[in-house]
């Protein structure tokens, strides 16, 4: 069965943008020694106008062939004029406010997000299926993340988009997950590779 993989980027204390959802104040660590680890081993994970100006275009992904966002982060590519920003990946967009898809390359899901993602996870392929962003659709399949791969970027937000958004009111609940990998880049950055404990 395909795995559901949170690929996400998160400050030091575990924001993933500020409370618009930018995670501009991550840009300046993406170094080249970083970008050519994620070139090298999660090409696929470059929207597609940076593949084409990195000259990445026909390289093949490694790990996704789908990828699943909510519309605040598919909102971001919307205001830059950018309808498919992971052309080469199949796309989807969880929005209750979005009426129809405005790319024949990316499918909304309004209704049974849970449900959409059990489906993707049961079809046949090589390939597992990318958790982009952002936090509340995150918080709403935090029991069908099967791994995170964390890129945790040397800085403080103070306050913004966590991880996962749960929303107010809540009741705690522990998820355990196993390390699995850990690198430590030059410029402070760490990737850690952690699986779902069963």
């Amino acid at each position: 069965m395909r795995k559901l993989i949170y690929f996400v980027a998160v400050s030091i204390d575990g924001f993933i943008g500020d409370r618009s959802g930018d995670g501009g104040s991550f840009m300046p660590f993406v170094d080249e020694e970083f970008l050519e680890f994620l070139k090298a081993e999660y090409p696929e994970t470059i929207p597609a106008e940076g593949r084409r100006q990195l000259g990445l275009e026909g390289v093949e992904n490694k790990h996704f062939d789908t990828v699943v966002q909510g519309r605040g982060s598919y909102r971001l590519a919307l205001d830059a004029g950018i309808t498919s920003p992971y052309g080469h990946l199949r796309e989807y967009v969880a929005s209750t406010t979005l009426d129809k898809s405005h790319d024949p390359n990316v499918e909304i899901i309004s209704g049974d997000l849970v449900g959409k993602i059990r489906e993707l996870k049961q079809e046949e392929s090589e390939f597992d299926i990318w958790l982009c962003g952002g936090a509340k659709i995150a918080g709403e399949l935090r029991d069908e993340v099967d791994e995170l791969v964390v890129k945790t970027y040397p800085v403080l937000v103070g306050t913004g988009m966590p991880m996962f958004d749960e929303g107010a009111g809540g009741e705690t609940v522990i998820s355990e997950f196993v390390l699995d990998a850990s690198r430590v880049f030059g410029n402070g950055v760490v990737v850690r590779t952690y699986r779902r404990k069963r």
